[in-house]
């Protein structure tokens, strides 16, 4: 019997049980968000919420879905604990991040609630490996109130066109200027780096766009230090919503197909760079 399909050791009972055939989902979807030590994990009946923050300027959050799990129960309305995200990766990956072919990391994952560990167990080819990680006191969490209601300007790329924008920009530029217009240049990305200003600029009717719903014109500046961290994210999707609302707010949403033609997503919100004047742009 695969460890996954295992029940929990007898007798006790979890705030929050989790098993998976293939470790690498949710390994891969955490790297996606881990540019800072930390991570605030958020479970209901749905599924699990890793955010990661830094600055209170950035926040990141990784949403994997219950369905994703083989087996996936919350005892409580909510379950909430702080982690090192570095250590929660490192046993994740125990057994390596290139395994043979055919061979899976079977992960069984359990908390008992406040003040206990997690506890992992991963097998492989017959393997078991036992980890217990410490959790902490959750920290507040920034709301960026980012509700899909007060957005201005939503658009949804084929991640290819954003992966060589990153690739065709000026990364010594300490901005990215995001201008979104319902007309043009429609949608263009700047930077302002050693070399010069660089633009470029994409149509509202190419073959990279698949949505385009802009009400205004919106120019925004971000500090690329703040938006390095989610091409993690960008390089493992497959399309991102990228929205504004009206203080010029960000939301970078991943979608992201797992091996299985599973879909999870991550989402960046970042802040625009406050020192920048309106006479600049």
């Amino acid at each position: 019997m695969p460890l996954s399909a295992q029940p929990p050791v007898s007798g006790e009972s979890y705030a929050l049980f989790a098993s998976l055939d293939n470790a690498r989902h949710l390994s891969s979807l955490l790297r996606a968000v881990h540019f800072q030590d930390h991570a605030t994990c958020f479970a209901t009946a749905n599924g699990l919420r890793v955010t990661v923050e830094d600055a209170k300027c950035i926040q990141a959050n990784a949403f994997i879905q219950a369905e994703i799990f083989q087996e996936f129960s919350v005892q409580e309305q909510s379950v909430t604990f702080r982690i090192n995200l570095s250590v929660l990766l490192d046993c994740l990956t125990i057994f390596g991040t290139s395994s043979l072919p055919g061979t899976l990391t079977a992960l069984r994952m359990c908390y008992r609630g406040y003040g206990y560990p997690l506890m992992l167990f991963l097998e492989e080819g017959g393997v078991v490996t036992v980890c217990k990680i410490n959790t902490q006191e959750p920290e507040e969490l920034l709301d960026f109130d980012f509700c899909s209601t007060k957005v201005v300007n939503k658009i949804i790329l084929q991640s290819e066109g954003l992966r060589e924008a990153f690739a065709e920009l000026d990364m010594t530029s300490e901005v990215l200027q995001i201008t979104m217009s319902p007309d043009k240049p429609y949608f263009r990305l700047s930077t302002f780096g050693n070399a010069g200003s660089a633009h470029l600029d994409y149509p509202r009717d190419s073959d990279l766009m698949e949505a385009f719903h802009c009400n205004q014109t919106q120019t925004n500046r971000y500090k690329i230090s703040l938006l390095k961290p989610s091409t993690k994210a960008l390089a493992i999707s497959c399309k991102v919503s990228i929205r504004t609302d009206a203080q010029g707010f960000l939301s970078l949403q991943y979608m992201i197909r797992n091996e299985d033609g599973q879909i999870c997503f991550v989402e960046y919100y970042c802040c625009p760079d406050e020192d920048i004047t309106e006479a600049e742009l």
